[in-house]
């Protein structure tokens, strides 16, 4: 059975998660030693709507991603769908079924796409048109062929591991296995700036390197968290950040001419399971949510990332962030999605969007340049949920 993140539930046999129903997720403790960057929790008056609610999939929205003109869902039943979004339609154009379980994160690189699956494996898919002229614009096919040519670790990763021993690691008492396979769910992925390394976190509280160019596991830190790793997020500078269930944020780097990524800090103010991560746009700020209701702001102050303060509104645990330009955007188990602004260190909680029947469990948001003014910017969010629905929404916000 898949758990919701906010239960922070892995499988393996040292976890020590919440067990469903053991803890009202309304009555996690808020962190009421962190100052509140908000000063009221009452959303301003900004005008938003939702467009469109887009339906097919029978199971929980898991995860969901964009590329040009298409969104792709992934679904707790193993499907992926691709829909194209300008225009919008409401209905999907290709379904993917892969591995077992969730498909729990998706991320598009150049013309492939990767899925990370609750069976332990990413897979690698070919984007190619329809219409085989070679291309990749999305202007010129709106149809789309998906090849898989890959799953990770690959055959020739795991033949070359396998018959040394210094390459094994124990993952059970009476189990082993080579160091590039990931042995629980593979929760999250993100991309180097360059698109040249995959970075992959799992429920195993492992984290792997891959080089995408030809899917080589390049690096694994094993036992990076005391607990499931359910958050990645990585900076232009090539810092790491990861974000677990044993309620802290870990700090990575690589310094030119080291062979592997060391821990240069650990960030520990949340109170319960960290389950979001997102970079603000100028990579300043991080912003992490987790089981506490709360929304944590850090900024980086030199090398360091000192805690500035926490956005509170959500009645139950935050699920998943995303970040455009200036905003943030936040989905929780309370079925709602707020968006905040910040300015001179204060946030403004600008909008409330209210209309989904369960938690909320991926999001994503891009400016919406489709409708263009000079007096008002207009965003799109993009919202999955429990309820097994996809619902976009746009935000217009007074143009600076």
């Amino acid at each position: 059975m898949e758990y919701p993140p906010s239960y922070s539930f892995a499988s393996s046999s040292h976890s020590s998660h919440h067990q469903p129903g053991s803890t009202s997720l309304s009555s996690q403790r808020s962190l009421i030693s962190v100052p509140s960057l908000n000063p009221s929790t009452t959303a301003a008056t900004t005008f938003h709507q939702c467009l469109t609610t887009l339906k097919g999939h029978t199971s929980h929205i898991s995860s969901l991603t964009l590329s040009g003109k298409f969104l792709y869902t992934g679904s707790s039943d193993r499907e992926i769908r691709c829909w194209n979004r300008t225009p919008l339609n409401s209905h999907p154009q290709n379904t993917i079924l892969a591995g077992n379980g969730a498909v729990k994160s998706l991320i598009i690189q150049s013309n492939k796409l990767f899925s990370a699956h609750q069976d332990h494996k990413i897979r690698v898919w070919k984007i190619s048109n329809t219409n085989n002229n070679g291309k990749h614009d999305d202007e010129v096919d709106d149809h789309k062929k998906y090849t898989h040519v890959a799953t990770l670790p690959t055959l020739g990763d795991r033949a070359s591991k396998v018959l040394i021993p210094k390459n094994h690691v124990q993952i059970r008492r009476h189990k082993k296995c080579t160091w590039v396979h990931h042995v629980d769910t593979v929760s999250a992925l993100a991309l180097s700036k360059d698109g040249s390394l995959l970075y992959s976190v799992s429920w195993d509280r492992s984290i792997k390197i891959w080089r995408t160019k030809d899917f080589a596991c390049l690096e694994s830190v094993t036992s990076a968290h005391e607990d499931a790793i359910n958050a990645v997020a990585v900076s232009y500078d090539g810092r790491v950040y990861t974000g677990s269930a044993d309620k802290r944020i870990k700090v990575w780097r690589k310094e030119e001419g080291e062979g592997k990524h060391r821990l240069v800090e650990s960030l520990e103010k949340h109170k319960s399971g960290v389950n979001a991560l997102a970079l603000s746009s100028d990579e300043r700020h991080l912003y992490s949510g987790a089981c506490d209701r709360s929304v944590l702001v850090w900024e980086k102050q030199g090398e360091r990332m000192e805690l500035v303060g926490a956005l509170r509104g959500h009645t139950k645990s935050i699920l998943c962030l995303a970040v455009v330009a200036d905003l943030v955007c936040s989905g929780s188990a309370d079925k709602t999605i707020r968006i905040w602004r910040g300015f001179h260190a204060q946030y403004s909680c600008l909008a409330v969007l209210e209309g989904h029947a369960g938690s909320i469990k991926c999001l994503t948001a891009v400016l919406d340049h489709c409708n263009p003014s000079h007096s008002q910017t207009s965003f799109l969010v993009y919202s999955g949920s429990l309820d097994c629905d996809i619902k976009v929404w746009q935000i217009l916000l007074p143009s600076i």
